[in-house]
């Protein structure tokens, strides 16, 4: 069964990130058919040179989408996702590592489910060694624990998901909400009533520390957060009931110093 990868990169990216993530790409027992990088906006001339190399060492494999200017995470893999050769497509992030197995695993699932649209795995969370794990994100495995989890909390780890395109497109792709672009695809995923499962185990590692707590904080995050709730409400996938716990319990959090917040997603949120 063919597939894409699809991931998108800008100017901040580490170089060195990007190499691991690549090669965990290229390091699988499956191999994927093609990889689609959208440049989202200019990139900086290390970057260049690695994405070079790779497209010069593989020309087949590679497909780049180059962004004129930055546009955000939604609006890059929302013209990617247009951009890949085939219809069932695996995302990655550009600093996190693919496990050996995690397409084989993944595809031949989706290939013997074809009633299963989207597909996601646990995370391993690290700071600076993968082989030193922090803490684990589970999401739940079955599609009607899936739909009542993400009426609290996102039932995907983004990174991990593979998904069939006509699908994604149906419930209207990714669309432009700040920080929520794959919550907001799942919810509406759900609100239609596509089937979502996840593997219950570890298939990507993925950075974790304190960078990461801050970017989710802040008072700017808090009102994507509102914003991401009351779209939910609009479209009766919470009730309102819910979307007070959800402003008060979620919100809170975002506004938390960046040292208690990081407390509470290791020590609560995960295991």
């Amino acid at each position: 069964m063919n597939f894409s990868v699809l991931m998108s990169v800008y100017f901040k990216e580490s170089s060195e990130f990007l190499k691991e993530s690549i090669d965990s790409l290229l390091n699988q027992t499956l191999k994927p058919n093609e990889i689609v990088i959208v440049f989202d906006g200019k990139l900086t001339d290390e970057l260049y040179s690695l994405l070079d190399e790779y497209k010069n060492t593989e020309p087949d494999l590679f497909k780049y989408v180059q962004l004129e200017k930055n546009m955000g995470l939604g609006k890059a893999l929302e013209i990617g996702i247009t951009k890949c050769s085939y219809d069932l497509i695996a995302r990655m992030d550009s600093d996190d590592i693919c496990h050996p197995e995690r397409f084989e695993k993944q595809i031949n699932f989706m290939k013997n489910n074809l009633d299963v649209k989207v597909l996601g795995t646990w995370i391993a969370e690290f700071e600076d060694d993968p082989e030193k794990i922090e803490s684990i994100r589970k999401v739940p495995a079955k599609y009607e624990e899936i739909k009542e989890y993400a009426k609290k909390r996102c039932p995907l780890n983004h990174m991990t998901v593979v998904y069939w395109r006509d699908a994604v497109l149906k419930a209207g792709s990714y669309q432009t909400l700040m920080w929520n672009e794959d919550y907001f695809l799942w919810g509406r995923m759900l609100n239609n009533n596509i089937k979502i499962m996840n593997l219950p185990e570890v298939l990507v590692y993925a950075r974790a520390g304190a960078e990461m707590f801050n970017r989710r904080g802040g008072l700017k995050y808090f009102t994507k957060e509102v914003e991401l709730q009351k779209e939910f409400l609009k479209m009766n996938f919470i009730d309102k009931p819910t979307f007070i716990n959800n402003v008060i319990t979620r919100g809170a959090v975002r506004i938390l110093p960046n040292s208690i917040r990081g407390f509470i997603y290791k020590n609560l949120l995960r295991s």
